[in-house]
């Protein structure tokens, strides 16, 4: 079974993190605390759990290194961070047989060549990138190298949601309380993300470009009505923006693009959203994911089993999609 979307840090990447910025605040404690991030004996006893042939595809957690660190900082750490988990990779094959590379998009020249050496010279299988660019937003013509680069590279995208409490829930306040900001800010996030990069016309200019969502996809398979036919009339409840050309420029319906996106079962061992996200994506565009060591192992197999999928879905869930994704 390979868990497609767990997160690690490194050692040396996590002493040279907390060096280099002074703005972790209570998320670089969180860091620390949280044992199998950095304590290997841990997380494999955690693996082992989870029954013979359990394996992780490592990637950095949160913070994005946009959010904390300036351009050559984050051009520095990246490095590190890679080079750090291709090791564990080398050492540890059984256990982690690839890793998806960090890369800072405050400097997208050097994001570009990090792409390349993570790639090609340390084996990465695809990179992860953020919701947002220390809050700007992926469609930007800045960033479409990096899309453009995983296109070439054939390989895919891991694309994690990034919000903070500072973005308030209501216009009142100053921040997000109740960690709002994380249990409904996350999905929506990565919902406004997708559908930008939709509606940008990345996925016309890049067609075999492959996204992995985070925690399936956000908000979209469960407000598929909101986002097939509610966009339809796009621009209709807008009067000071003219909408009326970007759902003509695409090359297909909106919704085919949606479906083009990957999913992973990190639901928190929740069942009602993880039927939803299957229906949505099919069994040929989901992943299994926990998101370990920050969410539980043995529950989110427990809600994938309660689906009953055919012996054939559930071989492409928990191995097949990820082998064929990653070329592994």
């Amino acid at each position: 079974m390979i868990d497609i979307y767990t997160h690690i840090m490194p050692g040396r990447f996590l002493e040279e993190l907390t060096k280099a910025s002074s703005k972790l605040g209570n998320i670089g404690a969180r860091m620390r605390n949280v044992k199998p991030l950095h304590d290997l004996d841990i997380r494999f006893r955690l693996m082992d759990g989870a029954g013979p042939g359990y394996q992780h595809v490592i990637s950095l957690p949160n913070p994005p290194l946009e959010d904390v660190c300036t351009p050559d900082v984050g051009r520095h750490l990246a490095r590190v961070g890679n080079d750090g988990m291709a090791e564990l990779c080398a050492k540890h094959p059984d256990r982690f047989p690839a890793f998806a590379a960090t890369i800072s998009m405050l400097d997208i020249e050097s994001a570009l060549e990090e792409i390349d050496r993570a790639i090609n010279q340390l084996g990465a299988r695809g990179i992860q990138i953020f919701t947002n660019v220390a809050g700007k937003p992926l469609d930007l013509p800045e960033y479409e190298p990096v899309f453009a680069a995983m296109a070439r590279h054939d390989l895919p995208i891991w694309m994690h949601p990034a919000r903070t409490s500072d973005m308030a829930d209501y216009s009142s306040e100053e921040k997000s309380r109740f960690e709002m900001w994380w249990c409904f800010g996350w999905p929506y996030e990565t919902s406004v993300a997708m559908t930008r990069i939709v509606f940008s016309g990345l996925l016309d200019r890049y067609p075999k470009l492959n996204i992995i969502t985070h925690h399936c996809g956000g908000m979209i398979p469960y407000f598929d009505g909101r986002v097939g036919p509610g966009l339809d009339v796009l621009g209709s409840r807008t009067l000071d923006e003219d909408y009326s050309g970007v759902l003509k420029g695409l090359q297909h319906p909106h919704m085919d693009y949606f479906h083009r996106f990957y999913g992973d079962t990190a639901m928190f061992g929740g069942s009602t959203g993880l039927h939803s996200g299957l229906k949505f994506f099919g069994a040929d565009h989901v992943v299994f994911s926990t998101d370990s060591p920050f969410a539980p192992i043995k529950e989110t197999i427990a809600a994938l089993d309660a689906l009953e999928l055919s012996a054939e879905d559930r071989e492409k869930i928990t191995n097949g999609n990820a082998r064929r994704l990653l070329k592994l």
